[in-house]
């Protein structure tokens, strides 16, 4: 009985609980880079048109900063590097993908409006996805990028001074 209730509260107690970062840098600093390079393969200025069409203050500036940001942002998190440091300008674009995009559509990222011979079709996606990136940084700040991160090695090579 003790094993059940080892097991349903931690299914591999031998991993080191930091491991979770792991799969949690992978998904949030991927995410980021698939949307920046996705802008990018689009052409910046489709994007810079959509952030002037919502009224945006200096689209071109801001939609070449949120490309940057995520591009950069995503490889630091990959690879765990300077977490803390690139988590502000990333929940910053989050917050503003909330509260000028995502918010009228509500809370769900899936709105299934049919299904047709053509298959699914759905509605304009919610804020639900935006504060999941959110809760993933900021687990990655609190709890540290784990292991196998770029922080590691830069915190654990010193330099040593000549004698």
């Amino acid at each position: 009985m003790n094993t059940l209730i080892a097991r349903s509260i931690r299914l591999v107690p031998a991993i080191p609980p930091c491991w979770y970062a792991i799969p949690l840098r992978l998904i949030v600093g991927g995410g980021f880079l698939h949307h920046g390079y996705a802008k990018l393969a689009r052409g910046p200025d489709n994007f810079i048109q959509i952030l002037g069409a919502l009224g945006i203050f200096d689209p071109a500036l801001l939609a070449w900063a949120t490309i940057a940001v995520e591009i950069a942002g995503g490889v630091a998190v990959i690879a765990g590097l300077f977490i803390p440091l690139v988590s502000l300008p990333m929940a910053i674009v989050l917050l503003v993908a909330i509260f000028t995009v995502h918010w009228p559509n509500g809370f769900s990222s899936i709105k299934l409006l049919s299904v047709t011979s053509a298959g699914a079709h759905f509605g304009q996606p919610g804020y639900e996805t935006d504060l999941l990136y959110l809760c993933g940084i900021v687990a990655l700040v609190l709890g540290g990028s784990g292991p196998l991160a770029l922080d590691s090695y830069l915190s654990s090579a010193r330099i040593k001074p000549k004698t």
